[in-house]
Parts: structure tokens; sequence; C-alpha cells
């Protein structure tokens, strides 16, 4: 990162120092409106590059920043420039192919190209925008150079460079507003992300970059920017409210901004993000003053802008806010913005074409709709080539004459490779995340934890009972993600059995009873391995492969190299689901 801590205060001094402190009568008041967004996860157009169609959901929202641009546009034309202050909320350059494409196979890094998120942020105007987790997939060197890129800071306060102690983004900015015949308004806006970074992207971020407490970090830079000056404070929180999915015990809580709103004093309005939600307002009352804190998180994808009206007025010649108000602007009812689908046109029609070319032939339609509850040959894909890569990087090691199992999750319920020909985007719509691979060791015990964790999935189906699969899966709010389906095993799931003793008979693929002393090689994501969902054993068990390698691309290259995709190949019918012993099909 380019920024540390002495430049970026010393930044800060000088573009507060810059702005000329005026007299101005002691009854005035002035309106500020504050538009925020949050994981746009690399949208810009309303497209859907693994459909190859403009996108569209059963709500009818829009997502992309040419929307939002027309938001901003008009907010701006309604409340003057002078009166309009725009922040995103992080995870910018991760999620669409479009950008993957400029994050690997051409990457901005290397051909100097400025990354369309950044091209699309700087033409709308963006003030500040705070650095999300998934900006840390694709290493420091893309971040490093989207982070060059922006006409904007990109702020981090509790993101320390291990060389220096110190952040290796700028901790936080002043943003100042003139209004005509008073005292300019200061807005404090202090950057913070989540610390699961470090365990999400440990192998891009260990021993270069670590990550503080969030709730520390507050109580550390909060009041650093009020005496720098600021008489609105907002901070970018890329974290939720809520519970962690991993083990706290290894990083710091992963969703503390509601500890922060009660418990920093001096914040008047929080942006959220990083979990999706769609909970425009929402107040906590701080314990140590007594007053409100505004909490806003807007919809992801840019679904929604989020807009805070602020009312304030002077006392005793300083700006105060007396009020804040929020509430959600959907996009779908703006149109997209011309000039920023221009700007990124090329990039775009680049991107389509990668997606749509053509990797090989499936002998038969293969479709995930059914993967969440049953054994299906479009998961044991991905199933195949986890399991051949790792056997085949073992060889030789003295890992080599180990049963190599594999993980995978049923990420889309919508993915399907047709009978005929398989593209790159039939591909991603079945693997959507950036995933690397990596390989452990692990015992049958663990194995025999490992499985009943995950399939808490499911909710209990009493003996006589018809399973559901609208009603009984996703038990508990579970993602579909956190379901792993284990291959190299043959086991069954008796859904009549309470949470932690359903599994039954699990057998290695040659019939070996799975003892629990037996050593196994698990091949994972490297999601998963690093303590993602929670799952036992997994991020303490032994790593023995990490060659940074993205799934999606070995899948890809697979398929590729074989030139058919022929379940024959890999599909193996060995787990399945019962009711009290008898298979729910």
């Amino acid at each position: 990162m380019k920024l540390h801590l002495a430049s970026a205060l010393a930044a800060v001094l000088v573009a507060t120092a810059a702005v000329p402190a005026a007299a101005a009568p002691e009854d005035h008041t002035l309106d500020l409106t504050l538009l925020a967004t949050t994981d746009l996860h690399g949208n810009v157009a309303n497209w859907d590059y693994f459909n190859d169609r403009p996108y569209s959901d059963r709500a009818g929202d829009a997502i992309g920043l040419a929307s939002v641009a027309s938001v901003v546009d008009a907010v701006r034309e309604e409340q003057g420039d002078d009166s309009v202050i725009v922040v995103d909320n992080g995870d910018a350059i991760q999620g669409t192919p479009l950008s993957y494409y400029y994050a690997v196979q051409e990457p901005v890094e290397e051909t100097g190209a400025v990354h369309p998120m950044a091209a699309a942020y700087d033409a709308i105007g963006y003030d500040a925008q705070v650095v999300g987790n998934h900006e840390f997939n694709y290493g420091l060197d893309t971040l490093e150079a989207y982070e060059g890129a922006l006409d904007f800071p990109l702020l981090g306060a509790n993101v320390i460079d291990v060389a220096t102690g110190e952040p290796a983004l700028k901790p936080f900015t002043i943003v100042a507003k003139r209004v005509p015949g008073e005292k300019p308004v200061k807005v404090g806006i202090l950057g913070l992300t989540t610390p699961g970074s470090a365990i999400w992207d440990k192998g891009n971020v260990e021993g270069r970059l670590e990550f503080q407490d969030m709730v520390q970090a507050a109580q550390t830079w909060v009041p650093r920017v009020k005496e720098a000056g600021a008489d609105v404070v907002v901070v970018l929180s890329h974290a939720g409210l809520g519970a962690s999915s991993y083990d706290e015990s290894i990083a710091a809580p992963e969703n503390p901004s509601d500890v922060i709103a009660r418990t920093v004093p001096g914040i008047d309005v929080m942006v959220l993000g990083h979990t999706h939600r769609d909970a425009p307002s929402q107040t906590i009352v701080n314990e140590v003053t007594g007053e409100e804190v505004l909490l806003t998180q807007p919809y992801r994808w840019g679904s929604t802008v989020s807009r805070v009206d602020l009312d304030l007025s002077k006392v005793r010649g300083q700006w105060q806010v007396d009020s804040a108000q929020a509430s959600a602007i959907r996009t779908r009812d703006y149109p997209q913005s011309q000039e920023i689908l221009d700007l990124v046109a090329e990039q775009h029609a680049t991107t389509v074409a990668y997606v749509n070319q053509v990797v090989a032939q499936s002998t038969q339609e293969l479709s995930a709709v059914t993967s969440r509850y049953e054994d299906t040959p479009i998961i044991d894909f991905i199933q195949q080539v986890q399991t051949d890569t790792v056997d085949a990087a073992l060889e030789g090691t003295a890992y080599a004459e180990l049963p190599v199992l594999s993980i995978a999750a049923p990420f889309s319920r919508t993915a399907v490779f047709p009978a005929g020909d398989v593209s790159v985007k039939d591909i991603a719509s079945l693997y959507i995340y950036d995933n690397t691979l990596h390989a452990v060791t692990m015992t049958g015990a663990q194995i025999d934890d490992y499985l009943e964790f995950s399939n808490k999935y499911f909710a209990t189906v009493p003996a006589g009972s018809t399973f559901d699969p609208a009603r009984d899966t996703g038990a508990g709010g579970t993602p579909d993600y956190n379901l792993d389906i284990t291959a190299g095993l043959d086991y069954s799931v008796d859904l009549s059995q309470p949470v932690g003793s359903r599994v039954d008979g699990i057998t290695l693929a040659d019939g070996t009873p799975l003892a629990d002393d037996t050593q196994v090689v698990v091949a994972v994501n490297n999601y998963r391995r690093s303590g993602g969902g929670g799952f036992p054993h997994i991020a303490s068990a032994p790593l023995v492969y990490d060659e940074q390698k993205e799934i999606r691309q070995l899948l890809i290259d697979w398929a590729q190299a074989k030139g058919t995709i022929d379940p024959a190949d890999f599909w193996q019918d060995s787990w399945e689901l019962t009711v009290a012993g008898t298979p729910i099909g």
C-alpha cells in the first residue's frame, strides 16, 4: 500500500488547513446529504455475465454503478453539489467476470489499464471508499493498482503494515463542504474493515498485513478524526451486525458494527456492509453519550443507494448534527448512465467475448438445481478436478499413498451445463467464487465431526414424514455454501436423527470403513480451509498443498484439456439422505 500513517495524517492536516474558517451568524442551519453504496462486487452495468443478458431478479432490482450514477446525479441536482457527499463501503473489485478478467486474464497491474471499477467510481465523483475483504482476493499488487487509479482516498484504519506497524491505508479523510456565507462544514470519514481478511486471504496478506480489531481501531481513530476538525463523523464499516462466520479465537470479531456504535462515542453515522443486507435505517444508543447513532446498510451490487439527510446547526461557532434520517433509493427507478456505460464499453465487450468462449462439449445436460439434497454429476465434476489436481501434486511425496477426499458445496441452484457447447460462463456460473485450492490432512474421526457439522444444514424430519426440499434445507438460516459434500467416501445422512448423530456408514471409495485414526488428504477451497463457516478441525489441519491455483480456472482447464464433459468419467453416486433409513427419493 502506498499510504502510511505519517503521510496520511499530513494529507489530512494539509487538506484541513486549506479550508478558511469564515465567520458566520450563530443561528444558521444547513442540510447535508450523504449517499452511500456497498458491496458492488464488480458490477458496473446492469448485466448478468453468467446468462449473457441484462440482470433481472424476482424483486425487479437493478444493479451496477451505471444506475448508481444516475441516482447521484439526481440528488446532486436536487440538493446542490456542495451539499452532497458520496461514499462506498467496500468489496468493489471481485464478484463478476468483468472484475475477474482485469485481475487475472489481463491484470491491470501488468497492463497499466485503469480498472473498470475505478474508472466508474471516479467518473461518478466519490469522496471516499473503505477497503473490503474481497479487495485482497487477487493479491496486494492488484489492490495497489486499483488504489492508484482512484481519484479519492481508499481508507482502512485497521489494516496494519507489518513492516512499519502503521496503517497501510489512509485511516480517514476530511471532506469540507463550503456553504455560501457560512463556515465550511467538515465531514470526517473513517474507514474500518472486517478482520476476516486475515483468515480468508491468508496466502495474500500473511507477513505483510495485519487486521486490528475494529472496535479498538474505532476507539483510537474516532477521537483523532474529531481532533482533525470534523464537525460530522461518518464511519465506513465494512462489517455487519452479529456473529462471526469463523472461530473468534483465531481472529477478531467479523461483524462488530453494533458494538462500535454502542461503545465508541462521537460517531454520527455508520455505513454498514459485508453481509449483503438491505437495511436502510436503524439506530443504536451510544452508552457513553446517550445519543443515537444512525446505521445504514445499502443493498448489495448497487441495488440501492442509502440516502442520509443530516440537519446541522451552529452552536458556539461550531456545526453540530441535530438530526439524521436514512432511506433507500432503489436504482431500478433510474436509467443507466450512458457516460458510465461508454466509459467501460470496451472492457465490457472483452469480458462478454471471454465468457462466451466454448471450452468443451457435454454429453448431456447437467443441472445443479437438486445438488443441495442429492448427489449430482455437476458437483462431482468439481470434486473430480480437485481430486485429480491434488493427487497429481502429491505424487512422489510422503502423502502420495493417502486417500484423497474432496469437499465442495452447491454454490448455485441455477447453474447448468447444457448438452453440447459448454462455455466459460457456464463453468463460472457453477463456481461463482474466486477461491483457490488447498489440501490438508485429517483423520477419520475429524471427517466424521466435519460431516456432522455440515449436515446441520438439514432440518430434522421425523420418522414416517416426507422430506420437503423447500422446507427442510437451509435449517436455521444456513446458506447453501455451508453444505459441504465430501467425495471419495460413501455415506448416508439420516434426517430423523438429531444434529450431530446423523451420518451413517462412512466408508472409503473402495468400501473400507473409515477408521477414526485413518489419515486422509482433503482437497478444499481456501475460504473453508482458513476457517470460513466455522467448520471443525479444518483450519488447524496440516496444509500439504497450496499452489494458489484458482478452482474456477482449474475447472475450465480440465474441461478444455478433455474436450468432453461426460458424467461417466467422474460421477459417483456416493451419498444420500434418508429418513429413518429410507432414502428420500
